[in-house]
This record gives C-alpha cells, sequence and structure tokens, in this order.
C-alpha cells in the first residue's frame, strides 16, 4: 500500500476513532505522450527534428528560474499576491483539517432522488487503538443501510464527502457540492416526454431484463488503451496500421424502434446463451470473455416476438454515479 497520504480522525457526536487515508483508484486510462518538436529547416531545407520539447519555469522579470524557487501566493488584489506557505493551510481554524466530520446520516435509497457526482474515492485505514470503534460504525452502516455525510479537508479546500461501509474497510468519497453541479436547465430538453406504445414499453423492459446482471468488475478493460497500444507497436515496428472496421450506420432506431428492439433483445438473448454455454465449458468456439454481439451482428438479427422472460438477476451494487 502506498503512503498515506492525510492523517486524522473520524468524528461524530462525541466518538473519536483516528484513521488515515489512502487512494483507492489509480488512472490508467490513458497512456502517457510528450510534445515533440515536429520539422526544422536547417541549411534551407526541411527535415524532421522529433526531440521532446522541455517546458521551463519563467519569470517576467528575471527570465528563466528553477520551480523550487517558486511560492504559492493568492492576488489579494489587483498584481498584489499574499504568499501562503504549508504552515499557513494547517493553520485554518477548522475541525475538518485534522477531522473527518460526520454531519449526518442518511440512508442509501435517498441517492435515487438527490443523485451524488463522485470526484474521488479513498480507503480508511484504522490507527491501532479506534479499530473496535472503527469496526462497530463500519458494522451499524451496513446494517442499516446507511451513508455518513461528512466533511474534510483535502488539497487545501473543504470537500464534501460520503462514507461508506466496504469490504473490511469504509470507503470515503468526495463529492461535489450543490453549487457545483450544473443545472439541467441549460439542456435543450423536449418540454414534454414523447409518448410511447404500450408494445415498445414492453420489449424495452424486455431488452433491458435481458442485460441485467451481477456487476463483475473483473469482466471489463480499457479496450481503447490496448487497441492504441498495438497501433504504436505496428509504428514502432515500420508496419502498416490496420484500417479499423467500417461502423454499421443504423437509423432505423429513429424510425422503426420497434424492429430494433425486437432485434436488440433476441441479440441479447444469444449473447447471454453463448456466455453461458461457454462458462459451462461446452462452447469450444466462444471466444474468450464471451461478449454481446458485435454491433455487426446485432444488425443481421432478425426481429422476434417476444419470448419468455430470461432470469432474473439483482441489478449492480453500485448506487453512485460518476462525475
Amino acid at each position: 500500500m502506498a503512503r498515506s497520504m492525510w492523517r486524522g480522525a473520524i468524528q461524530f457526536g462525541l466518538v473519536t476513532i483516528p484513521v488515515r487515508l489512502y487512494l483507492a483508484t489509480e488512472s490508467r486510462g490513458g497512456l502517457s505522450f510528450n510534445l515533440l518538436h515536429k520539422e526544422a529547416t536547417e541549411d534551407g531545407e526541411v527535415v524532421p527534428c522529433l526531440r521532446r520539447i522541455q517546458m521551463k519555469t519563467h519569470c517576467p522579470e528575471h527570465g528563466e528560474i528553477p520551480r523550487s524557487d517558486t511560492v504559492r501566493g493568492y492576488e489579494w488584489s489587483k498584481g498584489q499576491y499574499v504568499v501562503i506557505d504549508e504552515s499557513d493551510f494547517e493553520s485554518v481554524p477548522l475541525r475538518t483539517v485534522r477531522a473527518i466530520e460526520i454531519e449526518q446520516f442518511v440512508t442509501v435509497a435517498a441517492e435515487r432522488q438527490a443523485p451524488i457526482f463522485v470526484k474521488q474515492a479513498y480507503y480508511l485505514e484504522p490507527e491501532p487503538v479506534g479499530r473496535k470503534a472503527f469496526s462497530l460504525l463500519k458494522e451499524v452502516l451496513a446494517e442499516e443501510g446507511l451513508q455518513g455525510i461528512c466533511k474534510i479537508v483535502l488539497k487545501d479546500r473543504e470537500q464534501l464527502s460520503v462514507l461508506d461501509p466496504y469490504r473490511s474497510t469504509m470507503l470515503l468519497s468526495t463529492i461535489y457540492w450543490p453549487d457545483e453541479v450544473r443545472d439541467v436547465g441549460e439542456l435543450d430538453l423536449p418540454a414534454e416526454e414523447p409518448e410511447h406504445k404500450p408494445a415498445e414499453v414492453a420489449m424495452a423492459r424486455q431488452l433491458v431484463s435481458a442485460m441485467t446482471g451481477e456487476f463483475e468488475p473483473e469482466r471489463y478493460h480499457d479496450e481503447y488503451r490496448e487497441a492504441l497500444l498495438k497501433v504504436i507497436e505496428a509504428k514502432a515496428d515500420g508496419q502498416p496500421v490496420a484500417a479499423p472496421e467500417e461502423p454499421v450506420a443504423e437509423t432505423r432506431g429513429l424510425t422503426d424502434l420497434m424492429a430494433v428492439l425486437e432485434a436488440s433483445v433476441a441479440a441479447a438473448r444469444e449473447g447471454r446463451a453463448a456466455a453461458s454455454l461457454q462458462a459451462t465449458g461446452t462452447d469450444d468456439a466462444a471466444p474468450a470473455g464471451a461478449k454481446a454481439p458485435s454491433k455487426a451482428s446485432r444488425s443481421k438479427a432478425k426481429p422476434t416476438a417476444a419470448a419468455d422472460d430470461p432470469d432474473e438477476a439483482a441489478p449492480p451494487k453500485r448506487r453512485r454515479k460518476s462525475a
């Protein structure tokens, strides 16, 4: 485990539980690229350069300076700055600088009426002296279906957050303040919901049911990153880059919704059956980690009448949306 990034205590009522905070996630979504000088003119001829450019710290008065000579300053008035150092941040007179202050407990189901937009997730580790109280709070929250609404100071600002039991620990998720969440009134949305035929609603429910199952995180991986690495490897080896498959252009979803729903239900059931066969080891032809059919196979699926309801499964346990 990496070094803890914060040390303090959970506080609610007169209870104080010393804890440490660790980042629960790490970003691997993208590949790291550098900016290069594309080309230069040498002896009147344009030639490729491809050398990495340097980002320099520049003072308008004294030119280039080392980053170690910089400090943080707040512009108090035009062109006038107040220098702030680490000791100033530590001296802010708020309990949340060193405490996860639980304001209240709320039922998890209440999130459906008030969606939560998560910024970052953190694991909590209790100090040895606080392990019993930590375990007790986690157990009560889990049994009662509750989460704590908290405030904590992280990275020089106070953060609104929620506290949830998670496996053998608890998860602190920082969320956006209400005034940071944009109003949906800014969107160009229809004034009234369009009407749907009963048959369309029934078929849509069948499609959602056919695609419902337990959330299994290990099934998912970043396919774009893997494909991009293959492109990079091909270019590094001087090999031609394979052209992507042409996307299947489908406009029936706008003109014949019922036909698309019927075909989608058929494709979803076909994909579930293939995955089930592979799981039992009876379908050697099925690809590893069987997925739902591709867009192309879905477009070829023949519309079918509604069949028996597919197996019911619990919805994903994750309840919050990412920002």
